[in-house]
């Protein structure tokens, strides 16, 4: 790698080419002490030990946002999906260990098995109830493991963006095909927005190498909370459409591969720590993603569609 000037910062992200890597690279692009390498998964296989030492070696902060994500799929191909999600994650501590580099992990609230009352604090208990949130806490674990003062995991969920499939897009397309959706009342969470995710985990990366931030758990999730049919008629009143066409239904109606936490609400008393704010309620994340032009485009067919089925 080429020298750095003083005051740069050398940044890796890892699965650059997903929803989240994508809004990392964006918010680094602002960031003129940052000197990015982007790595989408045609660049790097992190199941690949010597690749990720020969990628790692350089740089001065990690982001891991390359990772499994079909959850549904991680049942019947569990050892695929850890091999991405937990050896893949151990390869990259391991030469984040070896360079002396900052961990920044996105990990997922499925860590945690979702019977919980009130919001899960980062020291709670995990509890996978899936193959999926299995394979993510074997790669929390090696973070844990090997970068004990370098290595932060930042648990995020019901993640959505301008830049892959995803529920508040899904919604929005919805809205322009059908009269009516039903949608599940009966699991809570918090909505994040990816844009605002990425700026999170660059103010943690900041930090971490100012030595403001304590290596661990971090939460990083809207506040407050809502269900996914929640989620879905804020969208539509957000949007200008008619959050009524959205129906309550129970997850009893949508049986999957893959088990799903009831409750995914999450804590946020670990910034405090890092000395930063935690991400804002979901409502305000929600509202500022939908004026971005990827979802204004889709609210604005949902609205002449709708507005011609009232004719």
């Amino acid at each position: 790698m080429s020298a750095t000037a003083p005051g740069q910062v050398r940044w890796l992200v890892t699965g650059a080419a997903g929803m989240l890597g994508r809004d990392v690279l964006s918010v680094l692009a602002a960031d003129p002490q940052a000197e990015v390498t982007a790595l989408g998964r045609a660049d790097l296989d992190i199941t690949d030990a010597a690749a990720v030492l020969a990628a790692v070696e350089g740089h001065d902060v990690v982001v891991n946002c390359a990772a499994w994500t079909n959850v549904d799929a991680a049942e019947t191909e569990e050892a695929a999906a850890t091999a991405v999600n937990g050896t893949g994650v151990r390869n990259l501590a391991a030469a984040c260990a070896k360079a002396g580099a900052r961990l920044l992990q996105v990990s997922t609230d499925y860590v945690l098995p979702g019977d919980a009352t009130e919001a899960y604090a980062e020291t709670a208990p995990t509890g996978p109830v899936n193959a999926y949130g299995r394979g993510k806490l074997v790669g929390e674990q090696a973070v844990a493991e090997l970068l004990p003062e370098r290595g932060y995991v930042v648990r995020t969920a019901w993640l959505y963006g301008e830049h892959g499939k995803n529920f508040v897009a899904t919604m929005l397309r919805l809205a322009a095909q059908r009269e009516t959706l039903d949608v599940v009342d009966n699991q809570q969470g918090q909505p994040t927005w990816s844009l605002a995710l990425a700026r999170q985990l660059a103010a943690l990366g900041r930090a971490a190498l100012a030595g403001r931030a304590p290596a661990g758990v971090y939460h990083g999730t809207g506040a407050g909370r809502t269900t996914w049919c929640g989620l879905a008629r804020e969208t539509y009143r957000l949007s200008g459409l008619d959050p009524e066409r959205i129906r309550p239904t129970t997850s009893a109606a949508y049986v999957t591969p893959a088990v799903r936490p009831a409750f995914s609400v999450l804590g946020h008393d670990g910034w405090a720590a890092a000395g930063l704010s935690p991400l804002p309620d979901w409502r305000e994340q929600l509202a500022e993603a939908l004026g971005t032009p990827a979802f204004t485009e889709l609210a604005a067919a949902a609205r002449t569609s709708e507005s011609d089925r009232a004719q």
